[in-house]
């Protein structure tokens, strides 16, 4: 029996256990149940064959079968029952069986105290690689994926996202990031799920950690509609904990982590680990935001100047050159000449525009009046976390003057979705984003351009809802492949006459 605790490994211990009970007894199929929830078995270990158990039900039951509880501390941890002995079980086999399986109680106990204490260090380590990665600058999307790819690896779990507070509606929480290995599931990023009657929602607004058996259902169930639709494989995630990031008295967001079905649940240890991970993380999030916004600010000192410099200085020497022209042609006779010259006038009124989105690219968002290009600015800097990297972004008309209201909220919407598709189909390494309003004011033209995988990656029910958005305003949805790769979708809009307009 001593050989059961040769090592502290808990699986090798279970499996000895049972190896041991045969051996002692020449039973032909021995199994050590572990009891989980709701009289369900967290783990079944098998020698000598195998068969289906979920409860205790389905164990071996009558006279040609012995079973024994196993307990540690008092509490019964499992079941070990054997099978298969042609001549019978005997009452020496019985006793031989019970003195083995409270020598079993005892190794076990002092491999769970081990594998506990060896977890713990794991998540002491993983804390440590947050502050790691703190001190040498992350940006806030890195230092996302760093907390999600620890969480997944530390727990053994099948995958981890975080989610956070979604700016375009508050009533409901989106996936900035999510890792996991399973094929498919990176077209998470960017779901969103309600606050109420959600796991993820629950824990944000409560402040506490959520656990949930059958995630998976919960999940296909809550997301029926959505587009695009869930990878098959979420159906088959069982155990999953939803914890809160909480710096001081305000939550960042949300950590989930979750396994399949045929993996053990987490333990009431494992989700006081997994919180006390968050709590770090939030730090980690909030410390990374913090030296983002101070990098930011140094950034924008100089683009302040910069913008300056190109306002007072490059734009006014622009103008006057195309005054000049524009004299030039009207004295010149030749019509030949003239018509060039005005080419050029025309070529440096485009540039004298690109100039001025350029100097309002280069405010900082905050300071640019509030109006529709600061909200698209912002939601490029926000969506970076989810793409890896920040879109380019210009601007082309009287935007701030023409989209308002119900037009102004379907725009920023088509965006974000337009960088969700990408983020989760695309596999882009650059997106570009170009705003524009007709001299007019009743024409806004969207195009969304990447250089990713091609208007084939992904599903068309992703467009289904930018296309209601353009058709409630009389405007329409292509999605074209780029001229040299990747993807072009352009969205246009009709907007409706100002009051008092004629």
């Amino acid at each position: 029996m001593a050989g059961i605790a040769a090592d502290l490994d808990l699986p090798a211990v279970l499996r000895r256990v049972v190896e041991s009970a045969r051996a002692l007894t020449g039973a032909g199929h021995g199994v050590l149940a572990v009891l989980g929830e709701q009289e369900r078995f967290a783990e079944v270990v098998q020698s000598g064959g195998h068969a289906e158990y979920a409860t205790a039900a389905d164990l071996p039951d009558g006279p040609e079968a012995l079973a024994v509880a196993v307990q540690v501390r008092d509490k019964v941890y499992g079941r070990l029952c054997l099978t298969g002995k042609d001549d019978g079980f005997t009452a020496q086999d019985h006793d031989q069986v019970a003195a083995l399986a409270a020598a079993a109680g005892v190794a076990i106990d002092n491999a769970t105290l081990y594998e506990e204490a060896l977890r713990r260090e794991r998540w002491r380590a993983a804390s440590q690689q947050l502050t790691a990665a703190l001190l040498t600058g992350e940006d806030s999307g890195k230092t996302l994926h760093t907390i999600a790819e620890r969480a997944r690896q530390v727990a053994n779990a099948s995958g981890a996202a975080i989610a956070m507070p979604n700016a375009q509606d508050p009533s409901t929480l989106v996936f900035e990031v999510v890792a996991s290995p399973e094929p498919g599931h990176q077209k998470l990023v960017g779901a969103t799920v309600p606050l109420e009657g959600t796991a993820s929602g629950v824990a944000f607004s409560s402040g506490q950690p959520v656990v949930v058996r059958e995630y998976g259902g919960y999940v296909v169930r809550q997301q029926a509609e959505a587009i695009p639709a869930m990878p098959v494989n979420v159906s088959s995630l069982d155990s999953a904990v939803v914890v809160p990031m909480i710096v001081g008295a305000d939550t960042l967001g949300v950590l989930l982590v979750t396994k399949f079905r045929d993996t053990a649940p987490f333990t009431d240890a494992e989700v006081d680990l997994i919180q006390d991970f968050a709590g770090h993380a939030a730090l980690a999030v909030e410390f990374a935001r913090a030296e983002g916004d101070r990098r930011r600010l140094a950034v924008f000192e100089d683009r302040d100047r910069i913008a300056r410099d190109l306002h007072d200085l490059v734009i006014q020497r622009l103008f006057a050159v195309g005054l000049g022209l524009e004299s030039l042609r009207k004295v010149t006779p030749d019509e030949q000449i003239a018509e060039r010259v005005a080419g050029f006038v025309r070529e440096l009124d485009r540039t004298i525009r690109d100039v001025r989105n350029s100097i309002f690219s280069l405010q900082e968002p905050a300071e640019a009046h509030a109006g529709v290009r600061s909200d698209l600015l912002r939601m490029a800097q926000d969506s970076s976390g989810m793409l890896g990297f920040e879109p380019r972004i210009s601007f082309d008309g009287p935007l701030d003057a023409a989209v308002t209201g119900p037009v102004r909220t379907d725009l920023l919407a088509t965006v974000r979705e337009a960088l969700s598709n990408v983020a989760r189909h695309a596999e882009a390494k650059a997106v570009s984003v170009d705003v524009a309003v007709d001299s007019a004011g009743r024409r806004l033209t969207v195009r969304v351009t990447d250089d990713g995988s091609g208007p084939g990656a992904g599903p068309d029910g992703g467009l289904t809802s930018l296309r209601r958005r353009a058709d409630r305003w009389n405007g329409t949805l292509t999605v074209n492949a780029g001229e040299h790769g990747g993807t072009v979708l352009a969205w246009t809009a009709e907007l409706p006459r100002a009051e008092g307009a004629r």
